[in-house]
C-alpha cells in the first residue's frame, strides 16, 4: 500500500515555515519536541510516495530550518533524506514511485515502470540543499545523475516528455506539457540554479532551452478576447486544454526575467508571456459568479488555415506583429479584455468545473507584484482571497467547490492536504500585507 502522506503529521510539518514567517513562535516551539520524536518509520509492506514525501516533508523541514536555525529540524531532514535514498537505486538513477523507509524496498505506482517528469526532477533543490548543509556527497550525486540524464537525453527541441521509463531512462510519452505531470520540474530547473548561487550553468541552460520550447510550442491566443494561454503538445498537436495548475508559469517566467542575464529582446518576450498568461489566469476567476476559476478549460481556437497554418500560435503572431513595426505597441495576447459573465461570449468551455483551492494563480500574482511593482497584481490577489473567504470557508476550515459557476457554491466534504500551509493562497495573501 502507498500512502501519499504517510501519517507523519503532514499538516504540522508543512505548516512549520508558515508559523515562523507569521511570528507564531509559541506555536512553533510547541512543535519542536514532536519533530524531535519523529522516526519516519513504516511497517513492512507499506510505502511512502517519494515525490510527495520529498516536496512536503523533506522540503518542509529544510525550509523551516533555513528560517529558524533549529538544529533538530536539520537532523530529522537528514534522517529522512537518507531513508529515501533507496528510491534512486535504479538502472539510470530515476527515482522509483515509492519506498519503504525502514526496509528500503521500492515499488512502482499507477504509471507502472514509468515516472512522471515532475516526480523525476522535483527532488533537486531538497537534496542539493541537504548536501550543502550536511556535506553528504551521496545526496548530491543521486540527483546530479538525473540532471545529467536529462541534459544528455535525445529530446526533440527540448520538449521533455511527461513520462520516462525507470528501466531504460528514456521518454515514453509523446506529451510536452506544463500541467499536472510536469509542472514542478520546470520550476526546479531555474530555482536550483538560484539555490546554488548561480553556480550550476547546466540547470540554467536547461531552463532556457525549456522555456524556448514552451514559448515556441505551447502558447496560443483564443478567438474571442485574444487571451494568451498555455496548452500541451500531444503527438505534435495541441489539444487546447488549459489547466489551472499551469498558472504557475507566469511567476516562473517573471522570476527568470529578473534573475537571468537575458538579451533585451528575450527579457521583453518572457515578460510579455508572463503578463499575458497571468492576466488570463485572473480572467478565468473573474468570469465566474463565484469569483473562482475552474480546474480545467478547453480554449476556443482558430482552425488551421492558410492564414494560420499552425492556428493562432502566439510566437507566430508576435513575430508577424514585430515585422509590421509593432502596431498599437501592445503585443498579441496582452490587450486585457474585460471579464464576461455570458458563457456564449467566453473563450473557453469548462471541462472540470471544480475549484481545488490550488495556489498557483495567487502565487503568480504575488511574484508578478514583487518583480514588477504593479499594484494591479496585488489587487487581483485580494479579489481571489475575498472570493475564497466568501465561497469556500466553513466553520471548520476551507472546502473545495463542486463548481465555480454558481454562487453560493456547493462545497465538497474535503479540504486539500496541507492547504493552510505550503500549498495555500492564504500564504501569499499574508505576504501581500508584509
Amino acid at each position: 500500500m502507498v500512502d501519499s502522506f504517510n501519517g507523519w503529521r503532514l499538516t504540522m510539518v508543512d505548516s512549520l515555515d508558515t508559523m515562523f514567517i507569521m511570528d507564531l513562535h509559541d506555536e512553533f516551539q510547541e512543535t519542536i519536541p514532536i519533530v524531535a520524536n519523529m522516526t519516519f518509520a513504516l511497517r513492512e509492506g507499506a510505502f511512502a510516495s517519494f515525490f510527495e514525501t520529498v516536496i512536503h516533508y523533506l522540503g518542509g523541514l529544510l525550509s523551516v530550518y533555513a528560517l529558524s536555525g533549529e538544529t533538530i529540524l536539520l537532523t530529522r531532514a537528514d534522517d529522512l533524506g537518507r531513508m529515501l535514498l533507496p528510491a534512486f537505486n535504479t538502472t539510470h538513477g530515476l527515482p522509483m514511485y515509492a519506498v519503504n523507509t525502514v526496509y528500503g524496498k521500492t515499488r512502482t505506482g499507477w504509471t507502472g515502470s514509468n515516472i512522471l517528469w515532475a516526480e523525476a526532477l522535483s527532488c533537486q533543490m531538497e537534496y542539493k540543499y541537504l548536501t550543502h548543509l550536511t556535506g553528504r556527497k551521496e545526496y548530491f550525486d543521486s540527483v546530479k545523475r538525473i540532471m545529467d540524464l536529462m541534459n544528455d537525453a535525445d529530446v526533440k527541441d527540448s520538449q521533455f516528455a511527461t513520462k520516462w521509463s525507470v528501466t531504460t531512462g528514456k521518454p515514453t510519452s509523446n506529451q510536452f506539457s506544463v500541467g499536472a505531470f510536469a509542472d514542478s520540474a520546470h520550476e526546479y530547473l531555474l530555482k536550483q540554479w538560484l539555490l546554488t548561487a548561480k553556480s550550476k550553468p547546466k540547470a540554467r541552460d536547461m531552463y532556457l532551452r525549456n522555456v524556448e520550447a514552451i514559448l515556441n510550442n505551447l502558447l496560443y491566443i483564443s478567438t474571442n478576447r485574444s487571451l494568451l494561454y498555455v496548452t500541451d503538445i500531444i503527438n505534435s498537436s495541441p489539444p487546447h486544454n488549459f489547466e489551472h495548475l499551469s498558472c504557475f508559469l507566469p511567476d516562473l517566467l517573471t522570476l527568470g526575467v529578473h534573475t537571468l542575464d537575458l538579451s533585451p529582446h528575450d527579457k521583453e518576450l518572457h515578460q510579455w508571456a508572463a503578463q499575458g498568461l497571468a492576466y488570463t489566469c485572473w480572467i478565468t476567476y473573474a468570469d465566474h459568479e463565484t469569483g473562482l476559476a475552474p480546474d480545467v478549460m478547453y480554449m476556443t481556437c482558430t482552425s488551421v488555415d492558410t492564414q494560420h497554418p499552425r492556428g493562432r500560435r502566439w510566437m507566430d503572431l508576435v513575430e508577424a506583429w514585430e515585422a509590421e513595426g509593432c502596431p498599437g505597441r501592445v503585443p498579441p495576447g496582452l490587450k486585457e479584455a474585460p471579464p464576461v459573465k455570458d458563457s456564449a461570449q467566453c473563450d473557453y468551455y469548462t471541462m472540470k468545473p471544480d475549484y481545488m483551492l490550488q495556489p498557483e494563480t495567487v502565487e503568480s500574482f504575488y511574484i508578478m507584484w514583487r518583480t514588477t511593482g504593479d499594484e494591479i497584481w496585488r489587487e487581483h490577489g485580494w479579489e481571489v482571497f475575498q472570493a475564497i473567504e466568501r465561497e469556500a470557508k466553513t466553520a471548520s476550515g476551507y472546502a473545495s467547490l463542486f463548481s465555480v459557476e454558481k454562487s453560493p457554491a456547493r462545497l465538497k466534504d474535503e479540504m486539500p492536504r496541507a492547504w493552510h500551509a505550503a500549498e495555500s493562497p492564504l500564504g501569499s495573501a499574508y505576504l501581500w500585507s508584509t
